[in-house]
């Protein structure tokens, strides 16, 4: 009977260090499914911060731009508005002349289009 409970204390115990390797198994495979999610993580994380500064860099270009487009404009606005002045200072005057002049300087004419009725 001894070598029965021997034989049957040897298997007990072969069946206790399999569930210990397998409890260890278990936990080194959640540890490494662990590892390998905060790994996925952190990469996803440096890749949308890499577009993110990709992005801004294309944005503040674009941006740089508009601002630039928009100072040439203004600046060309300001000086169409310096030529008008110059003409209307230069032609405002002698425009006015003319204006009198065709107001109270009228003649006395019979339009072409008039028929006599007698």
């Amino acid at each position: 009977m001894t070598s029965q409970s021997q034989g049957i204390q040897q298997l007990l115990q072969a069946e206790k260090r399999a569930k210990d390797k397998l409890e260890e198994a278990k936990k080194r495979k959640g540890k490494r499914l662990k590892q390998a999610k905060e790994e996925a993580v952190a990469e996803t994380d440096q890749y949308r911060m890499q577009r993110e500064k990709e992005f801004h860099l294309k944005q503040s270009k674009m941006m740089g731009s508009h601002s630039h487009l928009s100072d040439e404009v203004e600046e060309q606005t300001l000086e169409k508005i310096k030529e008008l002045h110059k003409s209307y200072n230069k032609c405002m005057e002698s425009v006015i002349k003319q204006l009198l002049s065709m107001v109270c300087d009228m003649k006395a004419e019979v339009h072409v289009n008039y028929r006599a009725t007698n």
